[in-house]
């Protein structure tokens, strides 16, 4: 081969690996993720309508701020009206439908849908009849797969991928307004609340349905309603058996999230509740139960926070302390259709002011991501 060829199948090399080189470039900008973008994957909103279109406000703040999921409910808290997001079947599944396609579709698409009194999905509207937690309990613990199955088969069928269920509060005070006397536990023995909570989830997965077990550390022995105020539970609270049922089920590693409580044990930490609190969270929650998943908020708006803690203070707290992921309901007192900007720009100014660290922010990313990805929802 002369030296003019030889020259030639080099530039021909060169023109090759050059073009490989560009195009790995372009793909590896293309997927790179700003601050902004892995901020509003930390959000789950709540919002109004029945149904969106391209113009809804909800759909422009997830494309805008690159939202990572929303919750629906049934009743509108602020109007006091049965007029929000779910109304029938068809009707929910369309909903949930047109968000995924006016949107990324990667958002969690979430619901409180235990069983019994807290069911968003109520069979008044056509949904399966779910028995409660605590009636669940009162059985054989395998039988809680087969009562729990026919809503997971719903979920996935409606559209939703993220149950806020099941509760592993343990039923110590039975008069709790929250918790027992909603028969929202399944037994007042940590062991077996463990054991249905097992079952439960299981029942979710079957139908890839991703959990939030709540609300850590328990709730169970509180005497108040954290949606009305600040839960005291330093008298109450019984450190042993109210986490057995998160050890295990940590050990178990089949857990997709855990929701804090806005309660507070002085004992613990004297200061803040759970969710404001890296005592909480990080020394006992990741530390000391090993636990490495997705960390998320009970409501933000809920009495327990804005009654003692300022709207950017708490949601500086959360994330410093511990959250990967926070909701706002918008579903409480009051509706703000800003919320979601006003969110965003507390935690952007924050990270400005070195008040939050991108290290804290990019750990709850990953988590998220990794999260999603393992569901195919990414």
């Amino acid at each position: 081969m002369n030296i003019k060829k030889i020259a030639f199948v080099f530039f021909i090399l060169a023109i090759i690996v050059t073009s490989i080189f560009l195009f790995n470039k372009k793909e590896t900008n293309s997927n790179i993720v700003s601050l902004d973008q892995k901020i509003g994957k930390m959000l789950i909103l709540g919002f109004r309508g029945m149904e969106v279109s391209e113009s809804s406000k909800i759909i422009n703040d997830i494309n805008k701020y690159n939202i990572g999921g929303v919750i629906l409910f049934d009743y509108d808290v602020p109007s006091k009206t049965w007029i929000r997001n779910i109304e029938t079947p068809k009707q929910t599944k369309a909903l949930i439908e047109n968000i995924k396609k006016l949107t990324k579709d990667d958002l969690f698409i979430a619901v409180d849908a235990e069983g019994g009194y807290v069911n968003r999905l109520k069979s008044k509207y056509g949904f399966a009849q779910i028995e409660s937690a605590q009636v669940m309990g009162e059985e054989d613990s395998q039988k809680t797969f087969t009562k729990a199955s026919p809503l997971g088969m719903e979920l996935s069928y409606l559209g939703f991928n993220l149950n806020f269920a099941p509760v592993v509060d343990v039923n110590i005070n039975p008069d709790n307004p929250v918790i027992g006397y909603l028969e929202r536990s399944f037994n007042e023995d940590p062991e077996k609340v463990y054991e249905h909570a097992n079952y439960f989830i299981d029942a979710m997965h079957e139908y890839n349905i991703m959990t939030a077990i709540k609300h850590f550390p328990g709730h169970g022995s509180s005497k108040e309603d954290s949606h009305l105020g600040l839960v005291d539970i330093t008298e109450t609270y019984n450190k042993e058996e109210e986490l057995l049922p998160y050890k295990k089920l940590i050990e178990d590693n089949k857990l997709d999230m855990i929701m804090t409580a806005h309660v507070v044990n002085k004992n613990i930490d004297s200061e803040n509740p759970a969710t404001l609190s890296s005592i909480f969270l990080q020394d006992v929650l990741r530390n000391e139960l090993g636990y490495n998943g997705v960390i998320v908020s009970d409501d933000m708006q809920m009495g327990a926070i804005v009654d003692n803690f300022g709207f950017e203070e708490a949601i500086i707290k959360a994330i410093n302390s511990g959250c990967d992921l926070l909701i706002l309901s918008n579903n409480n007192r009051e509706y703000d259709e800003n919320i979601a900007e006003k969110a965003i720009n507390v935690i952007k100014n924050a990270v400005k002011e070195k008040k939050i660290t991108e290290e804290r922010i990019n750990e709850s990313y990953n988590r998220l991501k990794e999260l999603k990805q393992k569901y195919g929802i990414l």
